[in-house]
């Protein structure tokens, strides 16, 4: 029997605890809640990964990098496609919410709510800055780790022969860190199983009627983005078959979901683009920058189809211009406010602001935001994924036969032979 299920692809695997998981919260209640700790237990072992996986990962892909290709264009091409789906995330957002009614009859209850304090520009700069780079690695300041392990990698080129010792210790401590990844990854259906019989459980099926029609919008504003614009990216600018990406990307997408934690869905997300034939170089490159920094459902469509929720309740009409500012400041501070705790409920303050919409506001839809999160993290990860997609088949950092090639992207029998191997290409 333990040979059957072992030979059971991974996502099946996966999409199997996150469906009972979800019974089982349907059927027994909040007496389902006691299965909390079965996915505590997982995102605790994901969390542990985080940072020493960010720091090898990204300073052996940018010394892989940096004698293969253009670093600089490579870098600017993944942020320019980061603020392009950013923006269109923000515009598919302000036209759903803007079409839908969602505030009905409803009357919102002022609530005192404790503002944020949201860094501003020179801030946000200055706290990439690692003062103390250990501090950051036991803090998990991701941000600080990315920019410190950046900085060593291109350090590590520039020095050249010297640094080769320093060089293979990192990609030593890289594959130690892939492997410890893949066992981890093996609780995942566990972990799937254990958060999606808490969610349900409390906070049940009636709860979430009263928000329905803002919980409906974000999931339709979701599901367009990440159909139309990233499998249409896929298809038009890579030249891929959408359907293949997204069987490739969906054991990431359920992990995303469930753990509503990007940074908790690197080690998957990493597996999924590799699975698709993205060389680990540039993977380990794209995805922990798209991790901090590319967050269309949490800068573009969230704050978005909040802003008008929160105008609906509240009775305050909104104008073309008030539309312009919604869209430009979710998309701004997407970025903006990179690293800081609670950075969904941030970027909708700063959004809230702008437009002069009560940040009381924020106190209803708080109750429900671990619903909202679970989608808003699935298309940030599937944005990340995509990006590494797209732009590495223009910088020929992914391998199209793997790419089409039926393997489990996760499995612990994944042959190592098929993962995708960078091509060089011209400066």
């Amino acid at each position: 029997m333990w040979q059957t299920i072992k030979q059971i692809p991974f996502w099946q695997k996966v999409l199997a605890g996150f469906i009972l998981g979800a019974l089982t919260g349907v059927i027994f209640g909040e007496s389902a809640t006691v299965l909390r700790p079965l996915g505590d237990l997982f995102i605790s072992a994901i969390k542990m990964l985080v940072a020493p996986l960010i720091l090898c990962a990204i300073v052996v892909s940018i010394t892989s990098l940096g004698s293969q290709v253009n670093l600089k264009r490579l870098s600017f091409k993944t942020l320019a496609m980061f603020m392009f789906t950013g923006t269109l995330a923000s515009l598919i957002g302000l036209t759903v919410g803007s079409l839908i009614d969602m505030g009905g009859s409803m009357e919102l209850v002022a609530t005192e709510v404790r503002e944020r304090d949201v860094p501003g520009f020179a801030q946000v700069l200055l706290n990439m800055i690692p003062v103390n780079p250990f501090a950051s690695l036991a803090e998990g300041k991701v941000l600080q780790i990315i920019v410190f392990a950046a900085l060593i990698g291109i350090a590590i080129n520039k020095v050249g022969e010297k640094a080769e010792p320093l060089k293979r210790g990192f990609e030593a401590g890289a594959e130690v860190m892939f492997q410890l990844t893949r066992m981890v990854l093996q609780l995942t259906p566990i972990g799937v199983f254990g958060l999606m019989a808490w969610v349900v459980g409390e906070y049940g099926l009636s709860t979430l009627l009263p928000l329905g029609k803002f919980i409906g919008a974000i999931y339709l504003a979701a599901l367009i983005h990440i159909v139309f614009v990233y499998g249409g990216l896929v298809k038009f600018a890579a030249k891929l078959s959408p359907v293949q990406f997204f069987r490739k990307a969906m054991p990431a997408q359920l992990v995303a979901f469930t753990t509503a934690s990007s940074f908790g869905t690197l080690p998957a997300s990493t597996r999924c683009t590799e699975s698709m034939g993205v060389s680990k170089q540039y993977g380990s490159f794209v995805l922990p920058l798209g991790a901090t920094m590319n967050m269309d459902g949490c800068g573009g469509i969230y704050p978005a189809i909040a802003a008008i929720f929160i105008a609906q309740i509240y009775g305050i009409p909104l104008d073309m211009t008030d539309y312009m500012l919604i869209a430009v400041t979710a998309t701004v501070a997407s970025v903006g406010t990179a690293g800081v705790p609670g950075s969904a409920m941030v970027m909708l303050s700063v959004t809230l602001g702008v437009v002069g919409l009560p940040l009381e506001g924020i106190a209803f839809i708080a109750a429900i935001d671990r619903i909202i999160d679970m989608i808003r993290t699935s298309t940030n990860v599937t944005g990340d994924m995509m990006t590494a997609v797209v732009i590495g088949k223009s910088e020929g950092q992914l391998d199209e036969q793997q790419f089409y090639a039926n393997d489990d992207a996760i499995g612990e029998d994944a042959p190592e032979a098929l993962l995708a191997k960078s091509k060089p290409v011209s400066e």
